[in-house]
């Protein structure tokens, strides 16, 4: 087994000096105005702004400094002192930018004017908006309203998304995918099937009554900074954190609070997580399996010892179903299968559970390392059927806790962003609005991406995001790209899938979240769900990049105008002018979850807006919370081979999901460079392979396809035997349209079949 000291890795601690020095790089890169301290300073605070970056909970109790290293970043990138003007854009032609790092295009800073491309001339020019609009609406009325994609990223707020949704309906379609369909879609889909809610079942108080923490491919350092506030209080009340990763993420290894002047000005730093398991790409399923093993024998010791039960027997008989055959397949399932499909042994796996029928009250978190594999359900359900043992499901201190990415990808589900009608009150919508919304089902991103290479769809808006940066399969889909009649990019900084357009292009500029929303009313505010389904509001009072720039808001209301017939009861300009009509609209699609929505926006810690499974109410097909069986072992949809590798792409330290702040990978010691592929040392020696040598993956799918990327430098990395990684989006164009979770669709990043070529 390999060594740390073999390996390129971090020395120091999460948090600390490091963590101060990464904002202080941005900040220099970006040079904001001073206005930015304010902003810092009101972040993720009751009546303050809410971070535009990841979406964990935001407590009602908020520390001097309520935001991390990552979600600084991401507020210095959106308050950037530069500007890409249409001046600045008309000295590049869109060919030579397409060679531009995805960095380097957004340091051209903010956008200030709305655009049209020039095909002829291969650049952007100016326009205005009722320009834009109207020829948007020319598009749109031009086509089957079912071959257009209206796709969100998750940064749009609940307002905007709901009128995103509606305008998509009574225009004619269900085609509404979003981040959530390349992230934690398997998460929805599972959950919804087993508990009965496509959401987590915590709230922020559950971490301070917990006994322990299990951790399932997410990397917390990186990805949600904040969380490790609530883990450092848990693990100095005693709570025993144990984590799954193929990868040791310095997050969930140590931290040293930047809020704490004891640990920044001394060595004290807070060990995380008690047990760290690094568990092979793929092999979630088999630890868990290994995991239950355990707690059912520790229920046989307990009962013929103590005449006790180890599991929640009254739980398991009136709140769950299938428990017989879930026992009865792991009860079949030997140890030298669970050990070879994990890679973990016995004693670990043991030690794990140990730990788990120790705690009385129990939280399971995970990230996209459970969810973007092929059989990424079966990693959801299996981690499910381990809660339900010990009725860790709807109690004070224990539940599942999936940890989502983008600020507000949670909530624009639950206002309408969805191509399932049937999580849609459509009904309602209906006699709301006066129109019959389509019924049958749209198309998710892997869909959309079939019928965009098809021909069949049409347009594409764009409601934030980089898409064609995100999505697998890339460079096929850049292809198909420029054969859309229509495309629309509504952003606040230039990126990739702004270069690659149809034969009508818009780039449409819009206000950060961080900057004052002035309509007619007044100074507007916004709302957003975290990943513990809690609303927060949030108000905006920076000066705009340009007055140019409109809000979300009134882009969506000015589309919608210019495409739909007259409906009065879609009030366009109303909601534009103050966006508490909107929420008064969303509140009476949504009443249960949404009344008094304009009373409750500012709560402290947010208003929780109610989650059945947490009341142990189960609205799955038998009514209970369902134990499942395992279609198999593995997560991945491949087999082994020789000379096959297990790619799993990752984001850095300096990065929010396509957004790239620098090149510095502090927390894994990688600097200057994001072309690298980490790998094993003792796979290094066996592949004849030395530090630093440039090779290509290409992909190992078997589909005939050729795909392949060039110029990576093979950096020793302490990674299971088998297993490589590297960044994403550069590695996306290995990844087969069709690799994708087979329920929910998810594309599977983490689990990708790849070989090396020299």
């Amino acid at each position: 087994m390999a060594k740390a000291k073999d390996t390129v890795h971090y020395k120091g601690t999460e948090g600390g000096w490091g963590s101060l020095r990464g904002i202080a790089e941005v900040a220099w890169r970006e040079r904001p105005t001073p206005a930015v301290l304010d902003t810092l300073r009101r972040q993720n605070k009751a009546g303050g702004f809410m971070c535009v970056s990841c979406a964990w909970g935001k407590p009602e109790h908020p520390h001097a400094a309520e935001f991390c290293e990552n979600g600084a970043k991401a507020t210095l990138w959106e308050l950037t002192s530069r500007r890409c003007t249409p001046q600045v854009l008309a000295r590049h032609k869109a060919s030579e930018l397409r060679t531009w790092k995805d960095h380097d295009l957004e340091q051209l800073g903010r956008l200030t004017h709305p655009m049209r491309f020039d095909a002829a001339q291969d650049i952007y020019v100016p326009c205005s908006w009722e320009e834009a609009f109207a020829a948007i609406g020319q598009e749109l009325k031009a086509i089957d309203p079912k071959s257009a994609i209206f796709y969100a990223s998750g940064r749009a707020s609940l307002e905007t998304s709901y009128l995103y949704a509606l305008f998509a309906r009574a225009y004619g379609h269900n085609n509404l995918p979003d981040s959530s369909n390349m992230c934690h879609e398997t998460t929805s889909v599972a959950l919804k099937t087993v508990i009965g809610s496509p959401v987590g079942t915590c709230v922020l108080s559950d971490f301070d009554h917990c006994d322990a923490i299990f951790f399932f491919g997410q990397n917390t350092g990186t990805n949600s900074p904040r969380l490790l506030h609530p883990l450092q209080e848990a693990v100095k009340r005693g709570v025993k954190i144990v984590t799954f990763n193929p990868i040791v993420e310095k997050g969930l290894e140590v931290f040293k609070n930047p809020q704490n002047p004891v640990e920044m000005l001394t060595p004290k730093a807070t060990r995380i997580s008690s047990l760290y398991l690094q568990v092979r790409t793929g092999g979630d399923i088999a630890a868990i399996t290994g995991l239950i093993k355990y707690v059912l024998a520790a229920e046989e010791r307990r009962w013929a010892q103590e005449h006790a039960h180890v599991l929640d027997i009254d739980f398991i008989e009136q709140h769950t179903a299938g428990f017989a055959a879930m026992k009865a397949h792991v009860d079949a399932t030997g140890w030298d299968e669970i050990e070879e499909e994990s890679g973990l042994s016995r004693a670990d796996l043991e030690a794990a559970g140990q730990i788990y029928v120790e705690a009385q009250r129990a939280i399971c978190m995970w990230g996209m390392g459970l969810t973007q594999h092929v059989h990424g359900f079966d990693n959801l359900t299996m981690l499910t059927n381990l809660w339900l043992l010990r009725g860790n499901v709807g109690r004070e201190g224990a539940g599942i806790s999936p940890v989502r990415g983008h600020s507000n990808v949670q909530g624009q589900r639950t206002v309408g962003i969805s191509e399932k009608p049937e999580l849609v009150p459509l009904d309602r919508i209906a006699a709301q609005y006066g129109f019959e919304p389509p019924r049958e089902e749209g198309l998710n991103t892997v869909e959309g991406c079939e019928k965009i290479l098809s021909s069949d769809v049409r347009a594409f808006i764009g409601l934030g995001g980089n898409f064609l940066r995100a999505i697998p399969e890339s460079e096929r889909m850049e292809a198909a790209w420029t054969k859309l009649n229509l495309t629309v990019q509504i952003a606040t900084k230039l990126n990739r899938s702004h270069l690659v357009n149809g034969k009508v292009a818009y780039l449409l500029p819009c206000l950060g979240r961080s900057e004052q929303d002035m309509q007619e009313s007044g100074a507007q505010a916004v709302t957003m769900e975290d990943s513990l389904s809690c609303i927060h509001g949030s108000l905006g009072k920076n000066r705009p990049a340009s007055a140019q720039l409109k809000s979300e808001v009134a882009i969506v209301a000015g589309m919608a105008k210019a495409t739909l017939a007259p409906n009065p009861n879609l009030d366009w300009d109303g909601w534009t002018a103050d966006y508490a009509r909107i929420r008064n609209a969303i509140e009476a699609t949504y009443p249960e979850q949404f009344h008094d929505f304009n009373a409750r926006i500012f709560t402290p810690g947010g208003f929780h807006r109610g989650n059945s499974a947490r009341e142990r109410i189960w609205k799955t097909k038998s009514g209970k919370a369902q134990f499942t069986v395992p279609t198999r072992m593995n997560a991945l949809g491949f087999a082994a081979a020789e000379g096959r590798y297990r790619l799993m792409t990752l984001r850095s330290n300096d990065q929010f999901n396509t957004t790239i702040y620098g090149y510095s990978d502090r927390l894994r010691g990688i600097e200057g460079t994001r072309d690298v592929v980490l790998m094993n040392p003792d796979d290094m020696v066996a592949a004849g392979l030395q530090h630093g040598q440039i090779v290509s993956l290409t992909s190992d799918a078997g589909d005939g396809v050729h795909r392949q990327v060039d110029g990576l430098s093979v950096t020793p990395f302490l990674l299971p035997r088998g297993c490589l990684a590297g960044y994403y989006p550069e590695l996306n164009p290995l990844i087969p349209l069709w690799l994708h979770d087979e329920q929910s669709k998810t594309p599977a990043s983490k689990g990708v079949p790849v070989r090396i070529l020299r």
